[in-house]
């Protein structure tokens, strides 16, 4: 039950990561959008290193 659990947060986490690089490629990226990512990224790994 608990590797499922990272491994769905493990993969939220890699398509936050790429939502980010996404939005960084853009002419003119939207730094409050960046910003709640990268929020949102560390929760994740956080979580994730909890267990």
């Amino acid at each position: 039950m608990a590797t499922a659990h990272v491994s769905s947060l493990t993969a939220k986490h890699a398509d936050i990561e790429a939502r980010l690089d996404d939005e960084q490629r853009r002419p003119r990226p939207d730094t409050v959008l960046i910003a709640l990512l990268k929020k949102q990224k560390l929760r994740l790994k956080e979580a994730i290193s909890t267990g």
